[in-house]
């Protein structure tokens, strides 16, 4: 996979954490997913309640992503997988996954 050496910054609950393509996502613990019909819904969770007013509702894309991250996956493989099952070019996979990333980093852990 031809990938530029790449990276970016996400803020991730008061400090910066770099990522890159050989980052391994996983999904953080305290967030429940639930899908219904071709829609995601994606409730955080505090104290065992779930937070309803900061509820993540992805499209078809954020939810192909979503089942990406299984904290064995690295971003490239995320990457790849995204312009293969959407017939996309690479870069528009690439500038999907992190603007996607970048809304959603509160409920992902970096490895």
């Amino acid at each position: 996979m031809p990938f530029k050496n790449y990276f970016f910054y996400l803020n991730c609950i008061k400090n910066f954490k770099m990522i890159t393509l050989e980052t391994v996502l996983k999904k953080s613990d305290k967030v429940v997913c639930r899908k219904i019909d071709d829609e995601y819904l994606i409730v955080p969770m505090e104290n065992n309640v779930g937070d309803m007013e900061k509820i993540y509702n992805l499209n078809l894309v954020g939810g192909f992503i979503w089942e990406q991250i299984n904290g064995k996956r690295k971003l490239k493989e995320i990457i790849n997988n995204i312009y293969k099952k959407f017939d996309i070019d690479e870069e528009t996979a690439k500038n999907d996954a992190i603007s996607f990333l970048k809304k959603i980093n509160k409920l992902l852990i970096y490895n």
